[in-house]
């Protein structure tokens, strides 16, 4: 039996009581909120570095000047998934000043030194007779470069931002590609239901947009190539749909037991109800072929949340507009939601925001409780093609009103992670 406090199991339920994000829209929940009902778009043509002779020249930028030009990625999504948080936590009123009272998960790509700063260092060696990639190894061995070394760790991020918020124990890094953001939540959950804690921090952040990870995604034939008018690139679900548009952004969320969230009076804005993943080992890019992974981690959302597929309300789906991933979405979507699919509203945030790789989980989860909360589901912009292999009830470029009371959320990376929760009212 079930009380207001514990689930179906007997699991503390998870409540959300703070809620931050960061993208191409702006910063904080209000001015991404306004931008994505309105069906504004954040997608831009790149002016951080040249893009002459490239077949993609538009991202999803974040280029608040409150983050200022930054020499390595790794401060910009140290920066913006501290500006998130900080939001969460002031709205959850949670702790002290830079003392949260449980552990960070965070969401964070893998840590690379980008092209100026890898040149700055071959150019700064002198006197080691060597060329090529030779010369950079030794002048990277060199104790020239103690920040550049310690920000390009993976665990740099985690660990400035643990000292930052005050967060116990040791911070947990986690990259499971375009997943992340989903599994740094999942894990937070899982620590609330163990007893291991009764709040956890919880952030995806992902400043990729650099030129190698942008030629590497082209090379892969995974990008948009529609360089004449960003803003109408990224395409979830149309039949014209040509690849993804890499982004930006943080989102974060204060997770609590809920029995903690009710005992300090705090204001609860929506519940994390089931987490569920599945991995496969088919291909590094590519989905497999019978959706088994997809299907697999629906499933086990629902099943975790204790609902029955007939009671999601929404989907705010993985959609990232490439032709292979929105069909195994839409196959997946039906093998589990059946019929009831067909009565089913579904968008695509990153139509409007591009994809935001690792921090894509948390700031969709963010946008899904938006949603409860305000009885909006936000649109799928640019979808006047409709692919008929894909028949959706797409919420399509306009908003759209609605009580919504349970969201799926996707969240489908490369090399086969796969993670969907499952977000409800309070």
């Amino acid at each position: 039996m079930s009380t207001p406090t514990h689930d179906s199991r007997g699991r503390p339920r998870i409540a959300v009581t703070g809620l931050g994000v960061v993208t191409s829209l702006g910063r904080g929940k209000a001015d991404n909120w306004a931008a994505l009902t309105a069906g504004r778009s954040g997608i831009k043509s790149i002016t951080r570095f040249p893009t002459d002779d490239l077949r993609t020249a538009i991202a999803g930028t974040v280029d608040d000047p409150q983050f200022g030009p930054f020499s390595t990625a790794a401060a910009l999504t140290a920066a913006m998934a501290t500006t998130a948080g900080e939001e969460a936590i002031t709205q959850a009123s949670l702790g002290r000043e830079r003392a949260f009272p449980g552990p960070l998960y965070l969401a964070t790509p893998p840590a690379e030194i980008e092209w100026p700063d890898r040149r700055a260092i071959y150019d700064a060696a002198t006197g080691t007779g060597e060329n090529g990639y030779k010369r950079l190894l030794a002048a990277a061995r060199s104790v020239e470069w103690p920040e550049l070394h310690s920000i390009c760790q993976f665990a740099s991020v985690s660990e400035r931002l643990a000292v930052h918020f005050g967060t116990r124990g040791l911070p947990v890094s986690v990259s499971t590609a375009c997943a992340s953001g989903a599994t740094a939540i999942q894990l937070g959950v899982e620590a609330i239901r163990r007893g291991d804690t009764d709040a956890a921090l919880c952030i995806g952040t992902d400043s990729s947009v650099q030129i190698e990870a942008l030629i590497r995604f082209s090379l892969l034939s995974a990008l948009s190539t529609r360089n004449d008018v960003p803003d109408s690139a990224s395409r979830p679900f149309s039949k014209d749909r040509d690849g993804f548009v890499m982004a930006e952004g943080a989102g974060a969320l204060v997770l609590e037991s809920y029995e903690t969230a009710l005992a300090r009076g705090a204001e609860i804005l929506g519940v994390v109800l089931g987490c569920g993943e599945k991995a496969d080992d088919y291909h590094r890019t590519r989905s497999k072929p019978d959706g088994t992974a997809i299907i697999g981690a629906i499933r086990a959302a629902i099943e975790d949340a204790g609902v029955a597929p007939e009671s999601i309300d929404y989907v705010n789906a993985h959609g990232t507009s490439t032709p292979e991933n929105d069909k195994m979405e839409y196959l997946s979507l039906r093998d589990v939601l059946g019929r009831h699919l067909d009565e089913t509203p579904v968008s695509s945030n990153k139509s409007m925001i591009g994809h935001t790789l690792s921090a894509s989980g948390a700031i969709e989860a963010v946008i899904s409780l938006l949603t409860i909360q305000n009885g909006v589901l936000p649109p799928t912009i640019n979808y006047t093609n409709p692919d008929p292999e894909i028949p959706l009830d797409v919420v399509a470029n306009v908003a759209r009103p609605a009580r919504v009371r349970t969201v799926l959320s996707n969240s489908f990376g490369f090399g086969g992670q796969n993670v969907s929760l499952v977000l409800g009212a309070p």
